[in-house]
């Protein structure tokens, strides 16, 4: 885990990357005085949550509601809210993914241009981005940095099934390895950062070749706890997206899948993404089922304002012995 950036010693703290922290709660001293010199230890899990939060009708984001409004069940139980926090000035680490399959070669030089000004927008003081790109293997193009001069070459070195970063990290499989890029990005790079977590995939989402499947990598971000974000972007002269694998994979984490059809939708989209990565809400709680067996629990959250909409991740992994 990189504690390398202001703050990040609280945040390996207090907001972990991972679904849970670790914490040990010492109890109220016993009659015995060796015992009480002793302490009795209870692990405990916290949940960490970072939400968006939209009203149903304008779509507009609510900045400024407070703890009491926010209700999170697990597994169909009520928890108790233990942290609470609407800082926007946390710490962001990014991860960008660029489809460069033959599909996209008629829309490759609006993304690179797009993802550019999106960078220069959305990045600050202490946050890290990094840059794939995706065909028939991955590419890393640019490590974790905060120089924008670097990330930004990366984005333009981008080439169609051209792989030109700094060697490949996949295999090399036939066709577009959407899910394993995905899977790469969470599980290899994204896993050893803290805070809040965050990748951005320009792609028609289709998939053709990956050793892995859908599912292995929305478990690879729902582990780190990272938010995925798909721009479906397709060929313009025969716009083909896979809609479903994207939602199926933005939904599970907490990100949003936004259809983009024309440079102007672009744009509104990357506007859009970076309003929500300044505008989360961080809720935390010590889950109520204190079992370390490793099972995937479910998680809803709502507000008492029936009007508004949570978009947060539908679940974690319970830690395992």
């Amino acid at each position: 885990m990189r504690l390398n950036r202001p703050g990040a010693i609280l945040l390996a703290v207090t907001l972990a990357s991972a679904a849970f922290t670790p914490l040990w709660i010492i109890s109220a001293p016993a009659q015995d005085p060796q015992q009480a010199q002793q302490g009795i230890h209870v692990q405990v899990s916290l949940v960490n949550l970072f939400a968006t939060v939209r009203d149903k009708k304008t779509k507009r984001i609510v900045p400024d509601l407070e703890q009491s409004n926010f209700k999170i069940t697990e597994d169909n139980t009520e928890q108790k809210i233990s942290f609470f926090s609407r800082d926007s000035t946390l710490p962001i680490t990014l991860g960008l993914l660029i489809d460069t399959s033959g599909s996209e070669q008629f829309t490759l030089g609006e993304e690179q241009d797009a993802a550019t000004r999106f960078l220069s927008t959305v990045l600050r003081k202490n946050d890290l981005a990094m840059i794939m790109s995706f065909d028939s293997d991955a590419d890393l193009l640019a490590d974790f940095t905060d120089d924008r001069s670097t990330l930004d070459r990366a984005i333009q070195r981008a080439r169609i099934n051209a792989p030109v970063g700094q060697g490949p990290i996949s295999g090399d499989p036939p066709g577009t390895v959407f899910y394993d890029a995905v899977y790469l990005a969470c599980n290899q790079k994204l896993a050893d950062e803290a805070g809040r977590k965050a990748l951005i995939v320009l792609t028609d989402a289709y998939d053709e070749g990956s050793k892995l499947h859908i599912e292995d990598a929305i478990e690879a971000a729902q582990r780190t706890d990272t938010v995925i974000h798909i721009l479906l972007i397709g060929d313009p002269r025969d716009f083909r997206v896979d809609e479903s694998a994207a939602r199926k994979l933005t939904d599970e984490t907490g990100g949003r899948t936004i259809v983009v059809n024309s440079e102007k939708k672009l744009e509104d989209a990357f506007e859009q993404i970076s309003e929500e990565l300044r505008s989360q809400y961080t809720l935390g709680y010590y889950s109520t089922n204190s079992a370390r067996d490793g099972s995937y629990r479910k998680i809803k959250v709502e507000t008492t304002q029936k009007d508004l909409d949570v978009l947060t991740r539908r679940g974690y992994y319970a830690p395992k012995n």
